[in-house]
C-alpha cells in the first residue's frame, strides 16, 4: 500500500505539470456533482479514472455517494485500489467498447458521470457514442462533468490560452515537476510493481491520437446525444469543466 500511495502522489504531481490548477478543477467537478445529487445516496461513474484521483476526492467530499471508476489500464487501477476507500469501486473496461457500462454493476439510472483528462483520446465517432450511452444511463436531471483541455476553435485564442497555462505553471512552480515520460519510466523500473506492469493490456498501452475537439464541439455532441443543456462552467486558458445536463 505504501508503494502504491507513493506512486499515486507522484502521479498527481506530474499531472500538475500540465494542469497547474488541477485541485481547483477537481473541486469544481465536485461542486457540480454535489449540485446534482444533493445530500442523498447517489451513484457517480468516473470515466477513465486512472489511479482514482478524482474518484477518491468525490467520495471524501460527498459521504453518501458511491463511485465506480472505469479504466482500461490494470496498472493504474491497481495503484488506485490501494488509495481509495470502501465507497469507491474500480473496474477494468475499455470505454471504446459498447459493453463497458455493464462492468459498473450499477442497477438503475446513474446520478452523475465525471471525467478528468481522459476523453481527449477518443475519436469523434467513439466520443459521440459514449455521450449517447451517458444520455441513456443518466437519470433526468443527472449530469455529466468533463474536465479536460479543450480548444477554443480559433488559432490565435488557442495560442494565447497555451501561453496563459504555461505562465501559470511557471508561477506555481509545477513546470519543474516530473513529466509524463519520466513517471512511466521510473515506474517500470520499480520491481515491486512488476506484476502490475506485466498485467497491462494492449488497449491500455495503445497510442491514441487526440481528437482535438473544441469545447463548443463537445457541447454540440452532448446536445445531439440527448442532453438538454451543455456548456462550460469553469475555464482557465484552454482548461475547461464542461457540463451536460440530462
Amino acid at each position: 500500500m505504501a508503494t502504491a500511495q507513493r506512486w499515486v502522489q507522484r502521479w498527481d504531481a506530474q499531472q500538475e505539470r500540465y494542469i497547474p490548477d488541477r485541485e481547483e478543477r477537481f473541486r469544481v467537478v465536485i461542486d457540480v456533482a454535489r449540485a446534482a445529487v444533493g445530500t442523498g445516496a447517489a451513484s457517480v461513474v468516473d470515466l477513465g479514472c486512472g489511479p482514482g484521483s478524482l474518484s477518491a476526492r468525490i467520495a471524501a467530499a460527498l459521504p453518501r455517494v458511491n463511485v465506480v471508476g472505469v479504466d482500461a489500464d490494470p496498472l493504474l487501477l491497481g495503484l488506485g485500489a490501494a488509495n481509495t476507500g470502501p465507497r469507491v469501486t474500480l473496474v477494468e473496461a475499455d470505454l471504446g467498447y459498447p459493453s463497458w457500462p455493464d462492468r459498473t454493476g450499477l442497477v438503475g439510472p446513474w446520478d452523475a458521470a465525471v471525467s478528468s483528462t481522459a476523453l481527449h483520446w477518443l475519436d469523434p465517432d467513439s466520443l459521440a457514442a459514449l455521450y449517447r450511452t451517458l444520455a441513456e444511463r443518466l437519470r433526468p436531471g443527472g449530469v455529466f462533468v468533463n474536465a479536460d483541455n479543450m480548444g477554443l476553435g480559433a488559432s490565435t485564442l488557442d495560442a494565447i490560452a497555451d501561453g496563459v497555462r504555461e505562465a501559470r505553471t511557471a508561477r506555481v512552480g509545477s513546470d519543474r515537476n516530473e513529466d509524463w515520460a519520466e513517471w512511466w519510466q521510473a515506474l517500470r523500473e520499480d520491481d515491486e510493481l512488476a506484476p502490475l506492469v506485466a498485467a497491462r493490456s494492449d488497449s491500455a498501452i495503445a497510442n491514441h491520437t487526440e481528437n482535438e475537439l473544441t469545447v463548443h464541439e463537445h457541447a454540440d455532441l452532448l446536445r445531439a446525444a440527448g442532453f438538454a443543456e451543455a456548456g462550460p462552467v469553469w475555464q482557465f486558458g484552454d482548461d475547461h469543466v464542461l457540463v451536460g445536463v440530462r
